[in-house]
């Protein structure tokens, strides 16, 4: 439970109470329960929220874990979902660790402004955009990442962002690890139109 000191107000201690169910949380997070948003300032000078980015609060003992920075751009960055080598790092399928957030967000939508997050955007559409996306609950808020299989196939769709190599091992750790089935792999392949370049390598490590 959270530790409330006696001059905290009802609100207030409604709003910590927020912030130990939902993990993160942002002013926006607040409307619904009629809360102002001017609680969070005076709570972070406190002492009793900790600030740990643009209108991103979390209590001083929250356990900030390895997917911390997913949960942080997921919360920002509402419309994106997490993709590609950030995807891979979530789904334990490569040995790389991204400094940047790489997150999908539609063709055309607006760049999300948020200079102190590291951030790589890449824009997809139509099916590869909707397709895959998997619901993940990571320290207490839902992260939106897409699945294992769809991974793969947009690291093929994008293998001249990532590398060749980076997509040979994301399809070799999917079937070592057993992240899925080939049929699930063959459909998203179909989805990102990249069924023609990825067989070969499938027929080769199957």
């Amino acid at each position: 439970m959270v530790d409330l000191e006696p001059d905290i107000s009802p609100a207030q201690r409604q709003v910590l109470e927020l912030a130990r169910k939902t993990g993160v949380l942002r002013p926006r997070d607040l409307d619904p329960y009629g809360l102002p948003r001017e609680h969070l300032r005076r709570l972070r000078d406190k002492g009793l929220l900790d600030q740990v980015g643009r209108g991103l609060y979390v209590l001083p003992e929250a356990d900030l874990g390895a997917h911390f920075g997913l949960v942080t751009a997921c919360k920002r960055v509402p419309h994106g979902v997490v993709c590609l080598l950030s995807a891979l790092r979530f789904h334990e399928m490569t040995t790389q660790a991204p400094f940047e957030v790489w997150m999908a967000v539609d063709r055309s939508a607006r760049l999300p402004e948020a200079p102190d997050l590291p951030l790589r955007i890449v824009r997809f559409s139509g099916e590869a955009l909707s397709q895959g996306i998997e619901i993940h609950e990571v320290e207490g808020a839902e992260v939106r990442v897409y699945a294992p299989s769809k991974t793969v196939a947009d690291c093929f769709k994008y293998r001249s962002k990532l590398g060749v190599d980076v997509a040979v091992e994301a399809l070799r750790d999917y079937l070592r690890l057993r992240k899925g089935t080939v049929d699930e792999l063959w459909r998203y392949a179909g989805v990102c139109r990249v069924q023609s370049v990825m067989r070969p390598y499938l027929e080769a490590l199957a």
